[in-house]
């Protein structure tokens, strides 16, 4: 959801100043060009540098640097950002943001911003639930601010009750919500699979693929950036997932199926991204195979048809995407799989061309829908590739 977002970090002076680092962190992984304010007293309780590495910028903590005379401009600051965070935002701040006083570059920033503002209040439990807290967190939601309310569990002080800052995780998922809404595939939700699968031959050894997953990584990654609810079901990856996306890991075929066929009722898209085993052992070893013999062999039993059984589940509206890794016969083998499957498209490709299939960053496609289209497209990015086959998937969605 944050994939070519600017996102402006506000810390203010509080103790919980060290969870910025893991919220810019957050920002970075979804994708999100951020860059960090600090007030003088946020310096106190986290480094500039620490932030300044992590957010890849410079933190910017003065009106000006006093060795250059080089002016740190909070109206461009304003203008730069799509959303302006202040997390944490302590119980000083936030008066000073109510009244409108601009002492320091946060709050210059702040009262120049046209972006959404969303304010992350961190404080000891009695200044949380003093009067004057509650009524300058009332009057910033009349000025238009998102509050993110503060949550419970142990404080500085050694009390426990509400205060804490809300967890990075949390407050990313906010605000990934609050940009979900002006997306088209607004409250849509998608279901991907993605990555290989592995089938036991014995606690050691498996039966598996190339795949990395991903392809279904970035096809997740755009629903989700088109505001959709995503839930990636995913076998054994070591690829990073992007924040905001509900993800499932399993390991086997059969795994796999059952965590797909639990959720895919409620599905709006079905992406079967996944590479998954057609066959697994029958009688799998407890212990590890002996080497003994010139041969070795094993009895396989074909895996569900994931892709198959969705097909004959699929309801009205649904739009099934399926996919065709081929060496032979290509087209036909395609076609053959979209009918066969109850798809509403395949995409194909072939290992033929250079730069498509598992292990690459590239990927080169042909669609074909079950309105008998067939659309080619050049050699791209994988995150491009997902691109194309997200507009395929929504375009079918609105012929139905």
């Amino acid at each position: 959801m944050f994939h070519g977002k600017h996102i402006l970090v506000g810390v203010t002076g509080g103790i919980a100043a060290y969870k910025s680092a893991l919220l810019v962190r957050e920002f970075i992984k979804g994708g999100a060009q951020v860059k960090v304010i600090m007030t003088p007293g946020a310096c106190d309780f986290i480094t500039p540098l620490t932030l300044s590495v992590l957010s890849k910028n410079p933190v910017y903590t003065e009106f000006f640097n006093p060795q250059t005379g080089e002016w740190n401009n909070h109206v461009e600051l304003g203008l730069w950002a799509d959303a302006f965070v202040i997390a944490p935002a302590t119980a000083n701040s936030l008066g000073k943001m109510v009244s409108g006083i601009s002492d320091n570059l946060l709050l210059a920033t702040y009262l120049s911003a046209r972006c959404p503002v969303f304010v992350a209040p961190a404080m000891d439990l009695d200044m949380y639930k003093h009067p004057a807290t509650l009524e300058n967190i009332q009057k910033l939601e009349e000025h238009g601010v998102h509050i993110i309310p503060a949550e419970s569990g142990e404080l500085a002080s050694g009390l426990s009750g509400e205060g804490r800052m809300a967890e990075p995780v949390n407050i990313s998922a906010f605000i990934s919500q609050s940009f979900a809404k002006n997306q088209p595939l607004y409250g849509k939700k998608a279901l991907i699979t993605a990555g290989p699968t592995y089938e036991a031959l014995d606690p050691v050894r498996f039966i598996g693929n190339r795949s990395t997953g991903l392809m279904g990584i970035e096809i997740a990654r755009e629903f989700h950036a088109l505001g959709a609810e995503v839930h990636l079901v995913i076998g054994p990856s070591h690829l990073e997932i992007p924040t905001g996306i509900l993800t499932t890991r399993v390991e086997t075929a059969q795994q796999m199926a059952n965590s797909v066929f639990a959720v895919s009722e409620s599905a709006d898209f079905i992406v079967c991204a996944a590479a998954v085993a057609d066959y697994r052992p029958v009688n799998p070893s407890a212990e590890k195979i002996k080497k003994h013999g010139d041969t070795l062999d094993i009895q396989l039993v074909k895996n569900t048809d994931i892709l198959s059984e969705l097909g004959k589940r699929k309801k009205e509206g649904q739009i099934l995407v399926g996919f065709a890794l081929e060496t032979q016969n290509e087209e036909e083998n395609a076609l053959g799989k979209l009918q066969r499957k109850n798809a509403d498209m395949i995409v194909l490709n072939s290992l033929r061309d250079a730069g498509a299939g598992f292990g690459t960053p590239t990927n080169k496609i042909t669609i074909f829908d079950k309105h008998g289209q067939r659309e080619n497209f050049d050699r791209k990015e994988k995150n491009k590739v997902a691109v194309d086959i997200v507009n395929k998937a929504v375009s079918m969605a609105t012929i139905k």
